[in-house]
């Protein structure tokens, strides 16, 4: 499972999180810094990420447009990158689990 991971989160959850999200990257390492939503979302559509985003609005567009891509919504409010990258590994298994299901398109994180 790759990971995009939006402007609001840290560039180095990607290499902190490879062992458990292969493939993962951020958004600024594939030129998308300071892109659109809409921009990201096409990216993550063309090459197979899931984003993983505190904005919610990937989850509109996910209303408007469907999927693929599938939307990780992170709901942590003002907290640390470490506090994340526990959120993403305590939740790998619902991840994944998220991953594997065609139907879901939203996961929506406390």
């Amino acid at each position: 499972m790759k990971l995009l991971l939006d402007e609001n989160l840290s560039p180095f959850l990607a290499s902190q999180l490879s062992d458990l999200y292969r493939g993962s990257v951020h958004v600024r390492d594939c030129g998308l810094k300071r892109a659109s939503d809409l921009g990201i979302w096409e990216f993550a559509r063309e090459n197979g990420f899931t984003i993983v985003s505190k904005d919610s609005d990937f989850d509109q567009i996910r209303l408007m447009r469907g999927h693929p891509p599938k939307v990780i919504w992170v709901r942590l409010g003002n907290c640390s990158t470490r506090a994340i990258e526990d959120l993403l590994r305590s939740q790998s298994p619902v991840i994944h689990t998220f991953e594997e299901d065609a139907a879901e398109s939203l996961l929506i994180l406390p």
